[in-house]
């Protein structure tokens, strides 16, 4: 059974997910929400202390905290799959596999994966949704020590990270993701059930095992109305870089 503490955390979440606390608004105070849930203001501090793990809400002593994030946005705090993120906001994760097919890794293909140009290497379109709701486009190539693992996962598999753990003992351990918008391709549109030229947040990610062995390259397109990032940083831990459009 969920103590008290760990109720309020929780009724906090859902009241931040439906922005009756906005990014960027501040909370009540401490001795606000202690007499709103009937508890002691030692209670309330384990609750938003939670948050503050989480990264929901800023960790300023002395000061009503901030929000930070909604569990709505996908944090690059920490390496998450798709499936990963939708369960820890309390949604369900749905994926399709529209097409996948083996073909010869081109030159962009090959820097990425590290591997020769010509070698043969798994390309997979992925419809992901959200509570049945699509929301994702992924186009994802796939290293070919890894494409036989991959080729035979159930086409509507949730997670796909959990079934090459599963099947492989694989760990998703880095990533590199670089971030833009673009307008929805005619098959983007039609997958998303959006307007073509609708804009789209692009996610373009690198992902490598433990000792740096490339897995995976992606183009993933979410629907902007759907998805929103966040990174966390600090003058002293800076995640986040800037570069120039590609």
């Amino acid at each position: 059974m969920a103590t008290r503490h760990e109720e309020i955390a929780d009724e906090l979440r859902r009241a931040i997910d439906r922005e009756e606390y906005a990014v960027g608004s501040r909370l009540p105070a401490e001795t606000e929400l202690a007499a709103h849930y009937g508890v002691s203001r030692g209670t309330v501090r384990q609750a938003v202390a939670a948050l503050t793990t989480e990264g929901l809400i800023g960790s300023r002593q002395g000061a009503r905290r901030v929000v930070l994030a909604s569990r709505r946005s996908q944090s690059f705090a920490e390496l998450r799959s798709f499936a990963q993120w939708a369960r820890a906001m309390g949604r369900e994760a749905t994926g399709h596999v529209v097409a996948q097919e083996y073909l010869p890794a081109t030159a962009q293909d090959a820097a990425r994966l590290q591997l020769r140009e010509g070698t043969q290497v798994l390309h997979v379109l992925r419809v992901r949704g959200l509570d049945g709701e699509p929301v994702l486009v992924e186009r994802t190539v796939y290293a070919d020590w890894i494409s036989p693992a991959v080729e035979v996962i159930d086409p509507d598999a949730a997670s796909v990270t959990q079934q090459l753990f599963d099947s492989t003992g694989l760990v998703f351990a880095y990533g590199e993701h670089v971030i833009d918008a673009v307008a929805a391709s005619a098959q983007d549109a039609e997958l998303l059930g959006i307007r073509r030229t609708s804009p789209l947040l692009r996610v373009r990610r690198v992902t490598t095992t433990r000792e740096g062995r490339p897995v995976e390259w992606s183009d993933d397109r979410y629907r902007s109305d759907a998805v929103s990032f966040s990174v966390h940083n600090s003058t002293a831990n800076n995640a986040l870089a800037r570069k120039t459009a590609e």
